[in-house]
């Protein structure tokens, strides 16, 4: 399989967004997903500077996984990180090393960016995810908590 991985560009909002709503389906959140092609558009690709960024992975000209992230401009070290967003691989693509290929290629973009840090989080109870990620060699970090504060509910 001939998988290219790319920043993504304007014309990918619609396979982003495809794959983004797959998300939300597999972790169980799209009964609260509120993005269309449209926001995609908008906030990734139309305004200066974007609210996120995005890693494609393309094969023959079909978007088979994303990588959506953003900057943290500054941290305790006096360098940005890199907050994963989302990390899909379409299921017709899984096995082939596509979320692997992303995360290296995001490396490099750390690296290029001056950045001491990648971060992300993982849902508890995706086995698949976290295996993933320790064959990777990253970390748990469990000196923190995650917390947020829901503003509409």
């Amino acid at each position: 399989m001939n998988v290219t991985i790319r920043k993504a560009i304007e014309s990918d909002s619609d396979g982003i967004w495809k794959l983004m709503k797959e998300l939300a389906i597999f972790e169980k959140y799209i009964d609260t997903f509120a993005i269309t092609p449209e926001i995609v558009i908008e906030s990734g690709f139309k305004k200066n500077p974007p609210d996120f960024y995005c890693l494609v992975a393309e094969n023959n000209q079909k978007i088979a996984g994303i990588l959506v992230y953003y900057y943290l401009p500054f941290t305790a070290q006096n360098k940005p990180a890199i907050f994963i967003k989302e990390l899909y691989v379409d299921t017709n693509y899984r096995g082939h090393k596509i979320g692997e290929k992303l995360m290296l290629a995001l490396k490099e973009e750390a690296v290029i960016n001056n950045c001491g840090q990648i971060k992300w989080t993982v849902s508890p109870w995706n086995e698949g995810g976290i295996r993933f990620y320790n064959k990777l060699g990253a970390k748990e970090n469990n000196d923190w908590l995650n917390y947020e504060w829901n503003l509409h509910d």
